[in-house]
């Protein structure tokens, strides 16, 4: 009987701890969307520091990649689209 208790208070125990770890990466998901996307958005791409799913609303937009910098989004758009402004598609 003791080892079933503590089997269940070791279950609760773990139960709690994951979940605590799940809360702070939660919150550290929100802190991986500050930075700069790179959206394409009516056809043309663009930089903004607003998130995937504020631009998907917004704009209709699909988010290629996402940086801390403005200058590393800037490097990736010319290296991958041409640069800012380029044409581009979601599909």
């Amino acid at each position: 009987m003791d080892q079933g208790r503590n089997t269940r208070a070791c279950s609760l125990a773990c139960a709690v701890v994951i979940g605590a770890l799940a809360a702070v990466s939660g919150s550290g998901m929100a802190l991986a969307q500050s930075g700069y996307g790179v959206f394409c958005a009516n056809g043309r791409i663009e930089i903004d520091s607003r998130s995937e799913e504020e631009m998907r609303r917004q704009r209709g937009a699909c988010q290629f990649s996402r940086f801390d910098s403005r200058s590393d989004a800037e490097n990736f758009a010319r290296r991958n689209f041409n640069g800012v402004g380029a044409s581009c598609s979601c599909r």
